[in-house]
């Protein structure tokens, strides 16, 4: 008699230690984590491989096979994955994701490091950015309206509280609007995400409602006055330049002229989109130098069977990257979102775009996160032009000047914007001017 393997796999694991994987309204599979071991384990749903749908959910990365048999991950233990697989742990909080978790837990009592990822991926359960949703999930109040004024309050505070370590007077139910729109939002800085209502403009929390009638926006979140600049108003800024130039991002705004809405590419014409990270797909940790680089981006690319279009735009974003001095633009930062209709892969549109800096601070030397042509920092028209021959783009150069004559209109729009004299002409300093006759009267 053949045996049952979802039986065998449940036999082998307890109870809580296990989370069963949705994507689409159909279960995928089940995932199990052993604590002692640090290793994760993932069965398929036998009922899902024979549906013969989706067979590029999980692209054929190495990692997971599709298979009815139980497969073991002991490989991923790094701060990225958390030992758990990769496609999986990029459903996990990031850096500012966490923080706002950890606040929560502490508000009511709770050790944050006692909570294992299976309890973690339960908590983000199906309000996570993508498609996929995890159950059990841990049920939470509804919320019924958002105030941007009292999140930020709430915000500054929490980090404060990070940064002084002192015992914060927020309380439980502050804490837990703040954690269901602002802990699966991904990244360092501060995010939140919400939905605004198409013709009433209502505005409610974003972690769960998908509806057409909403625009799902992503905001970055302005919190230091002090300052005297918004980090917000200049990643506004790049964006406007990238657009200009034909590169795909979502159309974005200006909140109170401070805060960066951006319109989530996760969330379209009423549905969920299944989406990964290059480091989702693949395993390459992006905390890592190991496999961070341009050309393995573009090998991705092309063993996704994206269209032509997708590596001119994936050139012409390396290239703004460079020119504008964006080096943030680690493999979390280019994601690749999956057409469930066709079964196949495509680039995302562009994001995190910015400069990554502090322009109040002097930088004698900065590596990027993704090497070009094997080299981190000192970039030369050599090094692109050699990616370009790789991956056979067409006029390259031509490409490349067009994004150079663009920051002038990035000053323009810098001035419009009223970002302070001092960080417009911090900022610009950084840029790289790859072709060397470049016609600084060009517009």
């Amino acid at each position: 008699m053949k045996p049952n393997n979802s039986l065998l796999y449940i036999s082998i694991m307890a109870k809580n230690d296990i989370i069963t994987v949705f994507c689409f309204g159909q279960e995928i599979g089940r995932l199990g984590f052993d604590e002692n071991q640090q290793k994760s384990s993932f069965q398929y749903n036998p009922d899902f491989l024979q549906s013969d749908r989706f067979h590029n959910l999980f692209p054929a990365t190495g990692i997971l096979k599709r298979t009815p048999q139980v497969q073991v991950f002991s490989q991923y233990n790094s701060e990225t994955f958390r030992g758990l697989p990769p496609m999986i742990a990029d459903s996990l909080p990031d850096v500012f994701g966490n923080i706002i978790f950890k606040k929560w837990m502490e508000s009511g009592n709770k050790e944050f490091n006692k909570i294992s990822v299976i309890e973690q991926l339960a908590y983000v359960a199906d309000r996570g950015m993508g498609a996929l949703e995890y159950c059990p999930s841990k049920e939470l109040p509804p919320s019924a309206s958002i105030d941007l004024t009292e999140i930020i309050a709430v915000l500054k505070e929490v980090l404060q509280a990070k940064d002084e370590q002192h015992e914060s007077t927020l309380n439980h139910e502050a804490l837990l609007n703040i954690f269901k729109i602002g802990s699966s939002a991904g990244g360092a800085r501060p995010k939140i995400l919400i939905s605004e209502h198409k013709t009433y403009g209502e505005i409610i929390p974003g972690d769960l409602n998908h509806s057409s009638e909403y625009n799902h926006y992503l905001i970055k979140l302005h919190l230091d006055d002090e300052l005297g600049y918004s980090r917000e108003v200049i990643e506004y800024c790049y964006y406007l330049t990238a657009i200009r130039l034909g590169i795909s991002m979502m159309p974005s705004k200006l909140i109170e002229q401070k805060h960066f809405a951006t319109l989530r590419f996760d969330r379209q014409e009423g549905k969920k989109k299944h989406v990964l990270t290059a480091t989702g797909l693949t395993g390459w940790d992006y905390q890592s130098p190991k496999d961070s680089s341009y050309e393995n981006l573009f090998e991705l690319a092309l063993f996704l069977k994206v269209p032509y279009r997708d590596i001119e735009e994936l050139f012409k974003r390396m290239v703004f990257n460079v020119v504008f001095f964006n080096s943030d633009d680690h493999l979390k930062n280019h994601s690749f979102i999956y057409d469930e209709e066709q079964d196949k892969w495509n680039i995302s549109p562009a994001y995190d775009i910015t400069y990554s800096l502090n322009p109040l601070m002097n930088y004698t030397r900065t590596s990027r996160a993704l090497s070009i042509n094997g080299k981190r920092v000192d970039i030369t028209l050599e090094d692109v032009l050699t990616i370009a021959e790789t991956f056979t783009i067409k006029n390259p150069k031509k490409v490349i000047q067009e994004i150079q004559d663009a920051i002038v209109y990035w000053n323009d729009q810098a001035n419009e914007l009223n970002l302070p004299a001092t960080i417009i002409q911090s900022v610009q300093r950084d840029f790289v001017r790859l072709i060397e006759d470049f016609d600084t009267s060009a517009g």
